[in-house]
């Protein structure tokens, strides 16, 4: 038996609780035998993505007519493309964990690739859940948006074989489509808690160590080979400060720039044509007698800014050794480095956000301590809800509300603006921030939003045999319009939605929340026939025009 596979099979005992309820009602799955396959799904997907646990299992297709893909996550588009992980996952009862990913797997993965991505294509025989998310890809296709394929084969033994490696480069999809393989042993090395990096950097050339408010600072040069090096020896123990996940060697213009410049035949140019890397540490020391060639001891090193550039040098490197080409050993990259005070926190977090505010980043762990984040926790608290402002592990409770639902919620159903909520989650924390989280919003109409955010988030997810198509495109417009019934029910505008009137609120909710959902499908739909005619409107249609917002204007129109 293989320790870690053991270790990974008990871990899924409790998993198994966790998605019990989830799994049962969304996907009618609740044999043992099943459970635990899909408890497996779940947690590749979870740790994989970082999602949150009710965001990980909205990814899970598994099941019939799931086309080969287990799991299926869609990004936001940003300079024109978007990010689509496909997850083809393999469970074995036995542990002995020797056993390859099947060929058979790899090829399905393949087929549907070859498939999922052509508008044109016919899918066939196609689960509900998986299909939804097939026709918003494609969608965004049509409208002229590239997809950039992760392809991660999952399983509890070993890698596929050579024939299944043939497989996959005789399906010629080139740079735009990447093959990640994960087992127990790489879900242990993600799990378990960082330790602590210590190590030392090897600076070439001249480099400048300053004193400065309590805080020292190097600025040097790095040979990228020592970049590498780092990376190889410590790998992702170095980016748990980071706040950006690494997007991949491929699928990424800026990374791929940064390995076409370490292949060029001027790699010594990288210097100035990246901006180099910003790490903290407790602690360094070096030599101060030399005149330069720095050799910097530090301790508890971590990595704020440049984990893209680290990690695509590294995988460059690996790709040029395997090859047998001669590395760039004249290309080097520009270090900050900041020894900072233990206590210091804050000045972390904003040197975190300030080195990485240049690409669109995840913002809500910096914003969770900001005033008014403080403010709707205790306001919350008083209306008997939890505020979850920061990240936290394990199911939430009805009583939860995270920071990132509560963006959703607020900016569809009371700032009228549900393409927004639902396709610019990056920006929530960003740019939308001070829409969103107004200095009037009040923790009334925060749980307010929510619960009704809710009702058509699980319709979307469990829509009844009933249901339109549409209910599963449409869930923020569905809100919003159920938001104006609110206010209509209780003869009020938003700014006198408070604690005053929250029981009131919350009665009514729960009172005509299905009966408003039904009439918000009915007002969509109106809006629909308006904007299409009598044509049918295809799947792929419906998700344009959610992601658009063509139908705002109509809904507005409609009266409550």
């Amino acid at each position: 038996m293989n320790i870690n596979a053991s270790i990974i099979d008990q871990r899924l005992i409790g998993i198994q609780d966790e998605i019990r309820e989830w799994a049962g009602a969304e996907l009618n799955i609740t044999a043992a035998d099943r459970l635990k396959p899909l408890a497996f799904v779940y947690l590749c997907t979870k740790v994989l993505l970082d999602l949150a646990p009710e965001e990980t299992f909205d990814c899970v297709t598994e099941g019939g007519g799931d086309f080969g893909v287990d799991a299926m996550h869609m990004t936001e588009e940003v300079d024109g493309e978007f990010v689509v992980t496909l997850f083809q996952v393999k469970y074995k009862a036995k542990l002995e964990a020797d056993a390859n990913f099947p060929e058979q797997g790899i090829a399905a993965l393949i087929n549907a690739i070859r498939h999922l991505f052509d508008p044109g294509s016919e899918l066939g025989a196609i689960n509900d859940r998986l299909k939804a998310k097939v026709e918003a890809a494609r969608a965004m296709v049509r409208d002229g948006f590239i997809p950039r394929v992760r392809a991660i084969a999952c399983n509890n033994g070993a890698k596929w074989n050579d024939q299944a490696q043939r497989a996959i480069e005789c399906a010629s999809f080139g740079d735009q489509v990447t093959w990640e393989y994960v087992n127990h042993d790489v879900l242990i090395g993600l799990l378990q808690r960082p330790r602590q990096v210590d190590d030392t950097l090897r600076m070439v050339g001249k480099a400048n160590v300053e004193d400065m408010n309590y805080s020292r600072v190097c600025v040097g040069r790095m040979p990228v080979t020592e970049v590498a090096l780092l990376m190889k020896t410590h790998g992702d123990r170095l980016l748990e400060r980071n706040i950006r996940r690494y997007l991949g060697l491929h699928g990424n213009r800026v990374n791929e720039g940064i390995r076409a410049t370490l292949r060029s035949a001027t790699p010594a140019d990288f210097y100035f044509f990246n901006n180099g890397l910003t790490m903290i540490c407790d602690h360094f020391k070096y030599n101060a007698l030399q005149g330069g060639n720095f050799q910097v001891q530090a301790e508890n090193l971590q990595i704020v800014n440049g984990a893209q550039t680290c990690m695509t040098i590294f995988r460059t490197l690996d790709e040029m050794t395997a090859r047998g080409e001669s590395l760039p050993t004249d290309a080097s990259v520009l270090v900050r480095l900041y020894e900072l005070p233990r206590e210091n926190e804050d000045i972390v977090l904003q040197i975190t956000h300030a080195t990485n505010s240049q690409n669109p980043v995840d913002l809500k762990d910096l914003r969770s301590n900001d005033a008014v984040q403080q403010r709707l926790e205790s306001s919350l608290d008083a209306l008997g809800f939890s505020y979850r402002r920061k990240r936290m592990e394990g199911p939430s409770r009805p009583i939860d509300i995270t920071s990132g639902v509560a963006a959703e919620a607020v900016l569809a159903v009371w700032r009228s603006k549900p393409h927004q909520a639902k396709f610019l989650t990056r920006e929530h924390f960003g740019k939308l921030y001070s829409t969103i989280f107004a200095a009037d919003l009040h923790g009334a109409q925060v749980v307010a939003a929510v619960l009704l955010y809710r009702i058509a988030e699980n319709r979307r997810r469990r829509p009844a045999e009933q249901d339109p198509p549409l209910v599963r495109y449409a869930s923020c417009f569905i809100a919003m319009q159920m938001g104006r019934r609110l206010l209509k029910g209780l003869n009020l505008d938003l700014a006198r939605l408070d604690h005053r009137v929250f029981t009131t609120a919350r009665t009514l909710i729960e009172e005509q929340g299905d009966a408003w959902f039904h009439e918000s499908v009915a007002d969509i739909q109106r809006a629909l026939e308006g904007l299409y005619g009598s044509q049918t409107v295809s799947a792929q249609q419906l998700a344009a025009t959610f992601r658009r917002g063509d139908l705002i204007e109509r809904l507005r129109a409609i009266e409550v």
